[in-house]
């Protein structure tokens, strides 16, 4: 397929264009493949936000207000929405698209939910090209939503320049919430629905637990000479109430103040570096799984393989070994 026109329309501005391609590199990635090799040079250009939390903490109204925020400043706006799958479809059931249906007649501000489709960390597998599209797009600023299952969230580290995580008072059990791998990626905590009792104690939880260690997600490697005796970048706790809007000046120049962070103290080189890293990875994994399931499904030796490991004649470490073998990219 040509997908020219789509690209065309889509460098100035085309909503459906940009709705289209989304739908082909979803679905396709023979055509993300040839998609993303066209717009490439036309990305690099908007910020990624992460927003990220358990069920509950209202992170669709807390981005609602984000958007609003930031279409009063001028800017234009990508929405990523992580859902969940359907079990039977796999399609996303959109239930955030449904809270913030106010803003999808505007012109600056792009909505798009996609299915996790069962993968880990809240992204689907089309997220990193979404983005590139977005960006391309000419959206200034890219917030990805993810479906909030906790532990999992780790993986939206990998795709977003600053990650905030929502947290609101008297859900659950305290350390559950903000547990290891959540403090490990998170750079700016948001305590939300600030007006419910107990705000100022999940506050100074957060608190408590940052005591506890001392070096985060940047690592002293990333920093240049220029903020080598400075402290790594703690993360930062604010409370708002999306509601209404109340102490969002705060959280944007927390924002504001990471992302200078990031820049000036050169750690945002070594994020574009494990960025592109960890994409192609995940891309060289897609291909080879695809390329290792028509093996499976055509070789006739194969079939020898799973027969001698039922026998136990065979184990799947050495059959595993064996098709690395077959492929060609054995060790030398």
């Amino acid at each position: 397929m040509d997908y020219s026109n789509f690209i065309s329309q889509l460098l100035k501005g085309n909503p459906r264009a940009a709705a289209r391609l989304i739908t082909f590199i979803e679905n396709d990635i023979d055509a993300a493949e040839e998609i993303i090799n066209s717009i490439y040079g036309h990305t690099g250009n908007a910020y990624i936000l992460g927003i990220t939390g358990a069920p509950g903490t209202g992170k669709s109204t807390f981005i609602s207000t984000l958007i609003k925020i930031y279409v009063e400043q001028g800017k234009k706006i990508g929405i990523i929405c992580v859902d969940p799958s359907s079990p039977l479809t796999g399609g996303a059931l959109l239930g955030d698209r449904i809270r913030m249906k106010q803003y999808f007649s505007l012109d600056n501000v792009f909505i798009r939910s996609m299915a996790n489709r069962g993968q880990l960390g809240g992204l689907a597998r089309a997220t990193e090209d979404v983005i590139k599209i977005l960006d391309a797009y000419g959206c200034d600023i890219i917030i990805i939503e993810t479906v909030g299952v906790g532990q999992s969230e780790v993986d939206i580290f990998k795709s977003a320049q600053t990650v905030v995580v929502l947290l609101v008072p008297g859900l659950g059990d305290d350390i559950q919430a903000i547990k290891s791998g959540i403090m490990e990626i998170t750079d700016i905590f948001v305590v939300n629905k600030m007006d419910l009792p107990g705000a100022d104690k999940k506050v100074s939880e957060i608190m408590q637990m940052l005591e506890f260690r001392k070096n985060y997600k940047y690592d002293s490697k990333d920093i240049s000479e220029k903020y080598a005796k400075i402290e790594l970048w703690t993360p930062e706790i604010t409370k708002v109430n999306s509601k209404i809007g109340e102490n969002f000046d705060e959280l944007l120049e927390l924002i504001q103040k990471h992302k200078s962070f990031l820049e000036e103290s050169g750690v945002i080189s070594n994020y574009m570096k494990n960025r592109i890293t960890n994409e192609t990875i995940q891309i060289l994994k897609h291909k080879l799984t695809e390329k290792v399931e028509e093996l499976l499904s055509s070789d006739k030796e194969i079939g020898k393989y799973i027969d001698q490991a039922i026998q136990k004649s065979l184990d799947p470490y050495s059959m595993a070994n064996l098709i690395i073998k077959m492929l060609g990219l054995e060790k030398e």
